[in-house]
């Protein structure tokens, strides 16, 4: 348990504008700011490029450019 608690602080210690990432819930979505003061991200999310305020926490992976979750 605490080794995932750190490999996940550690994901989202380095998350930067325009990665890709998924949701606990399974939303994905581009990350395109942070809210600090609230722990929040910001995601969009296609086809319509919705705002998605989501919290910090629900991150639970990113993806590489080129890869495919199946």
């Amino acid at each position: 348990m605490q080794r995932q608690r750190k490999t996940q602080q550690k994901m989202l210690s380095e998350l930067q504008n325009g990665q890709t990432v998924v949701t606990s819930g399974g939303i994905g979505g581009r990350h395109r700011g942070d809210k600090p003061t609230t722990r929040r991200l910001i995601l969009r999310v296609k086809p319509d490029n919705v705002k998605l305020q989501v919290a910090r926490s629900a991150v639970s992976s990113m993806i590489q450019q080129g890869e495919v979750k199946k």
